[in-house]
């Protein structure tokens, strides 16, 4: 029996007390954005170095202006070292009512196919999958006392709530993070019974903008007609971003805009992904966006404009007839291989302009943007990856780009020089951000199995 069959074997039997961790773990309410989960968010940290440090790694919590980072190593001396990115960070649970048990007493339920599920805040994302990678270290260690290649691990606390501190932290700790390597599980497989590795993850660019008319809320019937009104002002500009065809019509838009490979098309034109099972299970079935493109490119490499929200005025209950004073839009837009967020910014920010009335004025309160990355096909790390989970999985991983973004991955190639394979075992039915989050156990008991075939690899 190899080391390998000793490790796999070793996780199968203490797949029980990992789910005893991983539900410690997925208790602890580590909500980023929420002020007042600070203290839990520290806990949630605190459990995961405490966690690393009863392996042998010399394990801590990094602190940044924010949320503290988990900042582990090995030290065995093994000639590779990777270095291993997650978050312990999750959404807010809202609605609460909407949940069929608690967000954050963990429970295995069963669904009507009788498919196992692992239901709580944060069991796909990204404590689940962060615990798989855990794990399978845990494995190696308890099994052969090393692990094949040295790793480090880095796992954040504010994700969720745009990753703010983290490239600073980064830059900071270049030394402590260098690796040959960049490992992400915050992403996940083509299907139940297909894995996935992302090849490319959109970048982004988000801004929010005030448009304000009068000095004051003013009486409809007095002033209708003859004041304007910002939310129309909005409502205008956003009916004119998109052309009749779904492309976006802002100058500059698409500059630099990386065409997706004939062959790379080619395979996804294979894949199947139709507006019937991709649109149908959310209510919808008409794609918007650029009507020459399949769905398959409109949701992993064309770059998109989106309102994320709109208000202004009276939104309480019965009726206050005003024209209101202000009204806001938050915009986000993700963006593909080349695009640099501040250009974008730049050319939204100059259609939005021109359409303001002269005796109207605008404001811009967009933060940081993040560029796109893409890992090159024909990498000998991502070839090895690829077989390994063929091995586990017994079918061919498909390569993807992912519609999403994970920002710090591209700090990872600015500022430490590595590139990142993105391995991930969530599921597109995982209800991520949504109530009722849930993870397959069979995602987390074979993605640990994964995590071990896929070190042993890259050995």
């Amino acid at each position: 029996m190899s080391d390998l069959d000793r490790v796999l074997a070793a996780v199968d039997a203490d797949l029980d007390a990992s789910l005893e961790r991983l539900f410690a773990f997925l208790r602890i309410p580590s909500i980023s954005t929420d002020k007042t989960f600070a203290p839990e968010c520290r806990r949630a940290g605190q459990w995961l170095a405490d966690d690393l440090a009863t392996l042998g790694f010399t394990a801590q919590l990094a602190e940044t202006p924010g949320h503290p980072v988990v900042l582990a190593r090995s030290s065995g001396g093994a000639p590779r070292r990777v270095m291993f990115y997650g978050h312990y960070d999750v959404q807010p649970v809202d609605p609460l009512e909407l949940w069929e048990t608690p967000p954050f007493e963990p429970a295995i339920l069963t669904n009507p196919e009788g498919v196992k599920r692992i239901v709580a805040r944060g069991s796909a994302d990204d404590k689940g999958q962060v615990m798989t990678f855990v794990e399978a270290c845990r494995a190696f260690l308890k099994v052969t006392g090393k692990l094949p290649v040295e790793v480090t691990i880095a796992v954040e606390g504010e994700e969720e709530s745009g990753s703010l501190n983290m490239p600073a932290f980064v830059a900071a700790n270049k030394d402590a993070l260098s690796a040959d390597l960049a490992l992400v599980c915050d992403t996940g497989m083509w299907d139940a019974e297909t894995p996935g590795i992302t090849v490319s993850l959109r970048g982004l660019m988000h801004e929010e903008f005030v448009v304000r008319c009068a000095d004051r809320d003013l009486h409809s019937g007095y002033y209708g007609g003859a004041a304007r009104n910002p939310l129309h002002v909005i409502s205008k500009i956003i009916a004119d971003v998109h052309g009749a065809d779904g492309r976006v019509t802002i100058p500059g838009f698409y500059d630099n805009v990386r065409e997706t490979p004939d062959e790379v098309k080619a395979q996804w034109a294979e894949l199947g992904l139709t507006p019937e099972n991709f649109l149908g299970p959310i209510g919808l079935s008409i794609p918007a966006g650029e009507q020459d493109r399949m769905l398959i490119e409109l949701i992993s490499s064309r770059p998109t404009f989106e309102v994320n929200g709109m208000w202004g005025g009276y939104i309480g209950a019965g009726s206050k007839t005003v024209i209101p004073a202000i009204a806001t839009a938050k915009i986000s837009c993700r963006l593909v291989a080349d695009q640099d967020p501040a250009h974008v910014r730049e050319v939204v920010r100059t259609f939005i302009r021109a359409r303001i009335p002269a005796d109207c004025s605008v404001e811009f309160l967009g933060g940081e943007g993040s560029r796109a990355v893409a890992v090159a096909h024909d990498s000998p790390d991502l070839k090895k990856a690829a077989k390994a989970l063929a091995d586990e999985w017994g079918r061919a991983p498909v390569t993807i780009g992912e519609g999403g973004s994970i920002p710090i991955v591209g700090h990872f190639k600015k500022t430490l020089g590595q590139d990142t394979l993105l391995v991930g075992f969530s599921l597109d039915d995982d209800r991520i951000h949504s109530p009722n989050e849930k993870y397959d156990l069979a995602s987390f008991h074979k993605g640990i199995r994964s995590w071990v075939r896929i070190l042993a690899a890259l050995a």
